[in-house]
């Protein structure tokens, strides 16, 4: 059942100033009240395929009826591709199996019901009152070691398999995927964003651009920066306002 979603978005990916491929996908789909960011595997051939099909197969879901429903169907989705990819795509070269996966951070919001769904290091944050939220935890090399070991996070980032994914949609036989639920209010802000956009900008940076007046203003601060920058990863974000 479609209901009119109050809610506005403007999204844009960029292959940066370094890769030659981009291997980053977004969904934008505010009639829905579903968004997603999806980065496919670096280093692995073929991200771009996995990252296309999370996005094409979400964007095909059928309306449910209930919020819980639609969250169920996300859930169902992701695991139905980790599944193909696992079996249908992953081909033997040399010798040795060939991984195609990607991260991907989801979405969903009606009324005053939100929810993250999400596997990777794909990132959702919220912009509210002035202050700037990271809703979803880096399924990371780094954030094991910051949750396990006690790391600073500086200390994490100096790690050499810091950037290593513990989840990723196609990586392993069983996709363990994660869940935020929580209430959205009035003026509320949502960026969803892959390594390469949150990586080039402070946190500072991140909320002056989530503060300004609409999706496509706050799109335009951010890629602006980060373009200025060294820009060495796929750059994608999505921006939802109220």
């Amino acid at each position: 059942m479609l209901h009119a979603n109050p809610w506005r978005s403007a999204a844009r990916t960029d292959a940066g100033k370094v890769r030659a491929r981009n291997e980053d996908a977004f969904l934008d789909c505010p009639q829905h009240g579903l968004w997603a960011v999806a980065d496919g595997m670096g280093g692995h051939e073929d991200g771009d395929v996995a990252s296309q099909m999370i996005v094409a197969s979400l964007a095909e879901l059928a309306p449910a009826a209930s919020f819980d429903e639609r969250v169920v169907a996300v859930r169902q989705c992701l695991h139905w591709i980790n599944r193909r990819l696992g079996q249908e795509l992953t081909v033997s070269v040399e010798g040795h199996a060939r991984i195609i996966g990607s991260t991907v951070v989801t979405l969903l919001l009606e009324g005053r019901r939100g929810a993250c769904v999400w596997a990777g290091d794909s990132r959702c944050y919220l912009w509210r009152g002035h202050r700037l939220y990271q809703l979803t935890r880096d399924h990371s090399l780094a954030q094991q070691l910051i949750d396990q070991q006690r790391m600073s996070a500086e200390q994490a980032r100096g790690h050499p398999s810091a950037r290593a994914l513990t989840r990723a949609v196609g990586a392993s036989a069983e996709l363990k995927l994660e869940v935020l639920e929580f209430e959205a209010l009035p003026g509320d802000v949502f960026l969803l964003c892959s390594d390469g956009l949150y990586d080039s900008l402070q946190s500072d940076g991140l909320g002056h651009a989530l503060d300004l007046a609409s999706p496509a203003d706050a799109l335009q601060r951010l890629f602006a920066t980060a373009l200025g920058g060294a820009a060495k990863d796929n750059l994608t974000a999505v921006v939802i306002h109220q």
